[in-house]
């Protein structure tokens, strides 16, 4: 069977057929449909097989023995043992359904497939295996299709609350939020005390905006089941956005629960939490399990190929976004003589100039937001990528799911999540050796590339406008210091937010000027100043604006004070780039030490603290010494055109050395090392 061409498959079914050997002609039909899912003339011709075989119902004591093998969690030896029965009972609806209830669970999505594909070939009008069916097809990724299952399971059976929740997840993950609320609310209507469906209804109402609906739903999720991990996380991290500190206390009391003894929960959402680069390894190895079913072994190392490497990028921000930002003068700088680069956006109907430029900087930019992770990964093969790096990560949105199925043989972690993956499946972590020291090394599980300067890219054609604006144009002080956290409001906890009040009582005239992200995020804050002794009117928020007039703005500010747990990363650069200095502590974590990484390549190591003693004291010194800030400013704007930070161009070169050198062991069949680059390489 495996030297047949499709074709000369197909043939052999209908000769099975026509001289009567209907079990051999199945066999073979099948084993096509192992090898091509989608075949619908296979399909359609096993289809006509089952209506017109002999209906024989598999003893009910066999039945229940697969059954029971599925209930205690054996689905290894329930695909054995049903599959045995089926050669006996092929037109078994029961052990059918029990078949690819066993093989989703253990990752083998085509013959799942074909189990329920088959069961519903005898019994099209069952709302539980279409319901088995649509879940089958979410996992995959293939949403469109999962929609169809779901809306034919509830046509059957418009009760069957699982499939209206599910309908609702895979409108959420379309984009359909007002859609997938209705789906939620119409699940709840018959079990109104279901938590994960009430869960599910907060995340759509928070990304509909309505936060306080949101709450009041997981409050609820919450009281019915106190241990629920997704509604928990989505709680506190609307909190932590909403700078309500009390959720800091309620954290302490659960953080075991998330992720680690607990539920997998994204582990994005708890970096911010604390800084403990264990505990988030533990979180992150965790939320990895999700996708060791979906895992393919390496591919064998590649014979050396004719031409030039070539290296894949996927990412679901290829748009004005943070991660775009920075890999722009990247991506343009790229030495087209030495690397062959291709572009995957995973990002959904997404445009923009700074889309257009990439789509312009790259030899081939594929567009695959509406592939399954799977369809992804064979299509990255097809292209003989040498190198597919991960510009996601754990970020919102991430498809970890392409790099378990191994898209080349080597993966790297980049950029956007600043923390190890702990997953087998990502070989290497592009950091430097100050975001992770060697005493933090054994909390990452990949092979670390260090980069010499600092592991961020920066794009060093970015303007910065002059507006012609004034302070007050901005609610500012003309002639007070303006301390300044343009940060997101999620990174800001009472750590800092108590230094940041001292500084206010202590600097007369100065005000602290924050990025605002919604209006529970202002009112918490001014009520905590007030309970610090601060006028809440010296707190100033700034809305949101375009990438150019939040650059230029930051003219108007003194001194940027920086977070804790998780830094400034591109804040930082954008802050430095327009001319801002930066006061920054050294955490333990990656994402607690980039402030200090990107101050380093920027020429202004004394801006780096190691404690929230000196932290606080030196923001205080500079402000009261407006010469020793002028003399950092100039420095600064003297360094732009040399420091390594602002140098795209050097960066790029240091950065196709460390994929030369990955490639170098790779082709010498040696595994993945860390790997240390040197300045100048």
């Amino acid at each position: 069977m495996v030297h047949l061409t499709l074709d000369q498959a197909l043939a052999r079914a209908e000769t099975c057929l026509r001289s009567g050997r209907p079990e051999e002609a199945r066999q073979v039909l099948n084993a096509i449909l192992r090898a091509h899912p989608g075949e619908a003339r296979a399909r359609r011709t096993l289809a006509l097989l089952d209506r017109t075989a002999p209906r024989r119902s598999a003893p009910a004591q066999e039945v229940e023995r697969v059954a029971a093998l599925c209930q205690n969690g054996r689905f290894e030896a329930a695909v054995t043992e049903a599959e045995r029965l089926l050669q006996q009972n092929p037109s078994s609806f029961a052990l059918l359904s029990l078949l690819g209830g066993a093989c989703l669970k253990t990752g083998r999505i085509a013959r799942a497939e074909d189990a329920f594909r088959r069961a519903l070939a005898i019994t099209p009008d069952h709302a539980g295996t279409r319901y088995n069916l649509g879940l089958l097809l979410q996992q995959a990724g293939r949403l469109d299709e999962a929609l169809a299952a779901y809306r034919e399971a509830l046509a059957r059976d418009p009760r069957h609350a699982d499939a209206r929740n599910n309908l609702g997840n895979v409108l959420s993950a379309l984009d359909r939020h007002e859609e997938a609320a209705e789906a939620y609310r119409m699940a709840l209507a018959g079990r109104p005390d279901w938590p994960d469906a009430l869960a599910n209804l907060g995340r759509a109402l928070r990304d509909l905006d309505q936060p306080a609906a949101a709450m009041e739903c997981w409050r609820r999720a919450l009281d019915l089941a106190p241990g629920h991990a997704a509604a928990r996380l989505q709680k506190l991290r609307l909190q932590w956005e909403s700078c309500d500190f009390t959720a800091y206390a309620e954290f302490d009391g659960v953080r075991d629960s998330l992720g680690i003894t607990g539920a997998a929960v994204p582990p994005f959402a708890l970096l911010a939490a604390e800084d403990d680069p264990a505990r988030q390894r533990q979180r992150s190895a965790t939320w990895a399990g999700r996708f060791a079913t979906k895992a393919a072994p390496p591919p064998a190392r590649a014979a050396p190929r004719e031409g030039r490497p070539r290296i894949g990028y996927f990412c679901g921000n290829f748009h004005d976004h943070a991660t775009l930002r920075l890999t722009a003068g990247l991506f343009r700088a790229h030495d087209r003589s030495r690397f062959e680069v291709f572009a995957y956006a995973l990002d959904r109907h997404k445009t923009g100039a700074l889309r257009a430029e990439l789509e312009r900087d790259v030899e081939h930019f594929h567009d695959v937001e509406h592939l399954p992770a799977a369809k992804i990964a064979e299509l990255a093969r097809s292209h003989a990528l040498d190198i597919a790096i991960d510009l996601d990560g754990y970020t919102r949105g991430s498809r970890p799911e392409i790099f378990a199925a191994r898209p080349a043989g080597i993966t790297i972690g980049y950029l956007g999540y600043p923390g190890t993956s702990a997953a087998d499946f990502v070989d290497y972590l592009v950091a430097d050796p100050l975001v992770i020291p060697e005493a933090e090394r054994t909390h990452y599980s990949e092979s670390v590339i260090f980069l010499p300067g600092t592991y961020q890219p920066t794009d060093d054609r970015r303007e910065v406008p002059d507006l012609g604006d004034s302070r007050a144009d901005h609610g500012l002080p003309e002639d007070g210091f303006v301390f300044c956290c343009f940060n997101n409001s999620y990174k800001i906890g009472p750590a800092e937010f108590d230094i940041w009040m001292r500084l206010l009582r202590r600097v007369k005239g100065s005000v602290l000027w924050l990025l605002q992200a919604n209006a529970p995020m202002v009112e918490n804050l001014r009520r905590e100043a007030g309970a610090r002794g601060v006028d809440p009117g010296r707190l100033v928020f700034a809305p949101k604006a375009p990438q150019d007039v939040h650059l230029a703005r930051h003219r108007h500010a003194d001194l940027f004070l920086d977070t804790f747990r998780y830094n400034a990363h591109t804040t930082a650069s954008d802050a430095l780039w327009a001319g801002l200095p930066l006061v920054t502590m050294a955490g333990r974590q990656f994402a607690a030490r980039v402030g200090a990484s990107v101050l380093r390549a920027a020429g202004l190591p004394e801006l780096i603290t190691t404690s929230a003693k000196d932290y606080e004291a030196l923001c205080l010194d500079l402000a009261r010494r407006p010469g020793r800030l002028a003399e950092l400013r100039a420095r600064l704007a003297e360094q732009r055109a040399t420091a390594p930070l602002f140098d795209t161009r050097g960066y790029t070169r240091t950065f196709e050395a460390a994929l030369d050198e990955v490639l170098h062991l790779h082709r010498r069949g040696e595994p993945p090392r860390d790997i240390h680059l040197s300045e100048g390489v």
